[in-house]
């Protein structure tokens, strides 16, 4: 019998923190993903996928050719720059990407190993980029490959809890220069200029706009670099569902008098109800392990947004792991709680094993999922 799975065809607890920590081991910040990469089509080609780099250097794993529903799970294996030393300690495994997101991926990959008679298709993504304004991987995925039946992102939302929505990201950045003069020339500054476009920005969201609450806009000067005759400044903007970027935008540059503002980066916020099956397999695989589920949306942005934007089916965000830790010194995860997870995504695999398959995916014992050429 292959070590790496029990009896019963699930992966071993033992083979699963060992995946996860040879995950942290290999650094992966943004663009430089490609080792993680390659070890990864390794791995899942050993637990039985059928695996593979793509053109921008995402990882795709497939589990399974019958006629049933395509399950997708996709994470992102890129983190934030900075290593931190690996090492266990008092049940706990550190390391950069633990938490945020090698921890909710690594746990995916696990529980889809033991899917083998899933009677549909699984297919697991490790995406490049993911921390990067474009998100290229995920970009690259709903641009080449057909749309799943059920999509679950892999993110920290702790292994009791469901996120079922994201805030939405306008990027911009607004550029100016003047004449070199005085300081005490009452003609406004280059920096000035740029001040003033923050604070008109705060004006026009309003005395409620809030990074803490969902249903509000909130803004962060992410950079200034100004003097007398040259500014820049990088504004991001956190949006709910239904907020009017065009129209931000066109009255923001209404009231700049100099200066130039371009938008660098949009994506739509996204919210899926608690019907949603996804949410419903997730909730219900938290319930056997005896927990009571908590639902919750989060007001920064992930993957879930950019795949939103074109696929309209169940989906919902999942993954063991405390998100306050996000690129924090000590990021790290409870191993019994990423364990947990692969058992939560189990039992959502068997749930959504009988989902209708939309008709523009494969019938049964066809080639693997359809990719379509990048232009």
């Amino acid at each position: 019998m292959n070590w790496a799975f029990t009896s019963s065809g699930n992966v071993t607890e033992t083979y699963a923190a060992g995946l996860l920590r040879a995950m942290l081991e290999i650094p992966s910040p943004s663009y430089h993903e490609r080792a993680l990469g390659d070890y990864l089509v390794q791995a899942m080609t050993d637990l039985g996928f059928r695996a593979h780099i793509d053109g921008v250097g995402n990882v795709i794993g497939e589990i399974g050719r019958g006629g049933g529903p395509t399950l997708m799970l996709l994470g992102h294996m890129d983190t934030v720059p900075g290593r931190l030393p690996v090492r266990s300690e008092d049940g706990r495994l550190y390391g950069r990407g633990a938490v945020d997101a090698k921890g909710p991926l690594a746990a995916m990959i696990c529980a889809a190993a033991g899917m083998a008679d899933f009677p549909g298709r699984i297919v697991v993504i490790g995406v490049v980029e993911e921390e990067t304004p474009r998100s290229r991987g995920a970009m690259a995925i709903r641009t080449t490959l057909d749309r799943p039946d059920a999509l679950i992102i892999g993110e920290p939302s702790g292994w009791s809890s469901v996120v079922l929505g994201y805030k939405g990201k306008l990027d911009l950045r607004y550029t100016v220069k003047c004449p070199a003069t005085h300081p005490s020339n009452p003609e406004p500054k280059a920096s000035e200029l740029a001040v003033n476009c923050w604070n008109t920005l705060l004006d026009l969201l309003g005395p409620d706009a809030s990074h803490s609450v969902f249903d509000q806009p909130g803004a962060t000067l992410c950079q200034l670099n100004a003097d007398l005759t040259t500014a820049t400044a990088d504004l991001s903007i956190r949006t709910p569902p239904g907020f009017d970027t065009d129209d931000l935008v066109a009255e923001l540059r209404e009231r700049l008098t100099a200066g130039t503002l371009e938008v660098r980066n949009s994506v739509t916020a996204c919210r899926v109800t608690r019907a949603d099956p996804a949410v419903r397999a997730l909730v219900s695989g938290i319930r056997q392990l005896h927990a009571q589920p908590r639902l919750k949306v989060k007001t920064a942005t992930s993957d879930m947004n950019t795949l939103a934007e074109v696929w309209d089916i169940p989906m919902a965000t999942y993954g063991p792991g405390d998100s306050s830790l996000d690129h924090a010194d000590d990021e790290h995860i409870v191993l019994s709680d990423y364990l947990r997870g692969i058992d939560v995504l189990t039992t959502t695999i068997t749930e959504l094993a009988h989902l209708p398959t939309h008709p523009d995916n494969n019938p049964a014992n066809e080639a693997p999922l359809r990719i379509r050429s990048l232009r």
